[in-house]
């Protein structure tokens, strides 16, 4: 069986890292390591790793954001392969378990992606992520470990059109990644989703395994921002954006990755108007294309360029 690595990249979560923890202690499998990188926490985080330091490795770094953090402890860890864990998300007991079995079934893996749920105010939620997924989105799929199935060829095309890799659901074969670059952290980190630029990266890069069960819980709280729906369409146009700049081997789904940034940013509009957020309602506008520009969109940027309370009153009245 492979060794693992654990990263966690850490950022003032004094108050979760703690459970983060403890739910990786609890695996059934034993990582060969715990690697977490203070990302220059300025709380209690520092000192909650101190007296962890029999269990945990600790690398402290400037606030260089996520996906440096994440490459810090890539580069550090040992293990074959590397499992990541955001510091306030969850693993199952099993999680690192049902993922080496997926190496032990097909040792050329490169990535094997878990389901996970959303624990939000301590609840877990009913469905899971792969749930929300199209059928054709999970064909031609072949068998891997126990709950495991492998996409054989490139599924960028698949991951423009839904995004159910997340990262504390993910382990990769460490020098396969590192080989590929990493994290990208060349995307502007003050964005949402920049994790998607890492997630199309790896799409490139079969064969890559999801395991069907849910084993990772994604929590959702005050402290971060991916339940914003309006930013988080925002950021991923940008990231798309940034993939098509930087990648010429995304080249053959350029088509793709324009209607889905038109798309992306259509959807932020429209929450942007019903947020009364005019000055965004602008900026979006300005960036869509003019295949996208129906009465509707031209109505909202003609309501947002009004002064303001002229402009607040005319969207109620659209709004009724």
């Amino acid at each position: 069986m492979s060794t693992i690595s654990v990263v966690i990249p850490a950022f003032n979560r004094a108050d979760m890292i703690g459970e983060t923890l403890a739910s990786v202690f609890a695996q059934t499998l034993a990582p060969l390591e715990i690697i977490v990188v203070d990302d220059g926490s300025t709380d209690g985080t520092a000192e909650l790793l101190a007296r962890m330091s029999n269990r945990v490795r600790s690398i402290r770094i400037p606030n260089s954001g996520h996906q440096t953090a994440r490459n810090v402890g890539l580069r550090a860890a040992q293990g074959e392969l590397v499992a990541f864990c955001d510091d306030d998300d969850l693993w199952m007991p099993e999680f690192l378990e049902a993922m080496a079995a997926q190496w032990d079934a097909r040792p050329d893996l490169v990535s094997c992606y878990s389901n996970f749920r959303i624990l939000r105010d301590g609840q877990m939620q009913a469905t899971s992520k792969f749930d929300e997924a199209r059928r054709y989105q999970w064909n031609e799929l072949a068998d891997a470990g126990p709950d495991g199935m492998v996409f054989e060829t490139p599924i960028v095309d698949r991951l423009i059109a839904f995004q159910p890799l997340f990262p504390s659901a993910m382990v990769v074969r460490r020098e396969a990644f590192l080989d590929a670059g990493g994290w990208d952290d060349s995307v502007n980190r003050h964005h949402i989703s920049v994790d998607f630029a890492t997630a199309l990266r790896v799409a490139n890069l079969p064969p890559l395994a999801v395991v069907s069960r849910p084993l990772v819980a994604i929590r959702k709280h005050a402290g971060n921002r991916s339940g914003d729906n309006q930013k988080m369409n925002t950021g991923e146009a940008h990231v798309l954006e940034h993939v098509l700049r930087t990648r010429p081997e995304l080249a053959p789904h350029e088509k793709l990755i324009r209607d889905s940034i038109a798309r992306r940013r259509h959807d932020a509009l429209r929450l942007a108007f019903w947020r009364r957020d005019f000055k965004a309602v602008i900026e979006l506008y300005s960036l869509l294309p003019v295949s996208f520009r129906g009465w509707k969109e031209v109505m909202k940027y003609a309501i947002a360029t009004l002064p303001a309370p002229i402009s607040a009153v005319a969207a109620a009245l659209v709004s009724l």
